[in-house]
């Protein structure tokens, strides 16, 4: 619950005191006290016939009661009991409730053995009933530790602050905003060194590519360099192993393995003399008659 949501239920009492006074202002802020569900009143306390009733010395203990229940705890009311009105059973319980949620606001961690102390209650079962309904009515919220005989605040409703009260919160905001810019400074020096570790590894990383690429130009440079220097090889001039000497005379006469762009050498042209083939029926002068005389 917000503080609207505890406003809203203060609403119709701030309502009716625009017109009540003296006794029936006084009756007002008895109804107000009782009534379900309204858990602050530094609005009703500012109110213009209600501040009246301080003055009055016959409605002083009402404006005081208000007071109480405004800024106070049932140990306050216990202190100076007198000075206020008597109070009906839902009134001391609506104050109990108060006072743990002041208590809570101090401290995280409640022992058993100081609210049954401070809160006036007799029995265990009776202080975790007075707990469980606080959390009901979202006065409080937390955990009971049967174990360890505590309870463990978790969220607590903010009361009404008392002028007197003013010093010590604007000191303890003081402190959280200190706290506060100290966190904001490491925070800051966290982002700045992970700023420059990030541009550190660009340039690195920059660097790297930039010798790599140096490197890449330098290879391909050296490569294109090896080939131009490198021989070119006569089609003709082709290696045929142990053989090579027979596929040499054979490339000579134009027989064999050869390139299918050469031309076939004639055996004319390196001073050989090849007998022509005889033609058909003819003996080629072979086995001529020889003649007499």
């Amino acid at each position: 619950m917000d503080f609207a949501a505890y406003t809203t239920k203060l609403e119709p009492f701030l309502l009716m005191s625009k017109s009540a006074k003296g006794a029936a202002a006084a009756k007002l802020i008895q109804d107000a006290t009782t009534a379900p569900g309204v858990y602050v009143f530094a609005q009703l306390l500012e109110t213009q016939n209600i501040r009246e009733l301080q003055a009055n010395p016959d409605h002083q203990a009402s404006y005081a009661l208000l007071e109480l229940f405004a800024h106070g705890t049932y140990q306050d009311y216990k202190a100076k009991q007198s000075s206020y009105p008597a109070l009906n059973s839902e009134q001391i319980t609506k104050l109990k409730y108060l006072s743990l949620a002041s208590m809570a606001m101090k401290t995280r961690i409640l022992a058993y053995n100081t609210l049954l102390s401070n809160l006036d209650i007799s029995s265990i079962r009776e202080l975790e009933d007075l707990i469980i309904d606080a959390i009901y009515r979202d006065i409080v919220r937390g955990k009971l530790d049967q174990k360890e005989q505590q309870f463990e605040v978790e969220f607590t409703m903010g009361r009404d602050l008392s002028m007197s009260q003013l010093p010590g919160l604007l000191e303890e905001l003081q402190r959280w905003s200190q706290r506060t810019a100290a966190v904001l400074g490491t925070l800051d020096k966290k982002i700045e060194a992970v700023t420059l570790e990030e541009k550190n590894e660009k340039q690195a990383f920059e660097n790297h590519e930039a010798q790599r690429e140096a490197m890449i130009q330098e290879i391909q440079s050296k490569a294109k360099k090896g080939r131009e220097k490198e021989p070119i090889e006569d089609p003709m001039e082709v290696d045929e192993g142990p053989n090579s000497g027979a596929s040499a005379l054979g490339s000579l006469l134009g027989l064999g393995k050869r390139n299918k762009y050469a031309v076939p050498r004639s055996p004319s042209r390196f001073g050989l003399h090849v007998p022509r083939r005889p033609q058909a029926g003819s003996t080629g002068g072979l086995f001529r008659k020889r003649t007499k005389g």
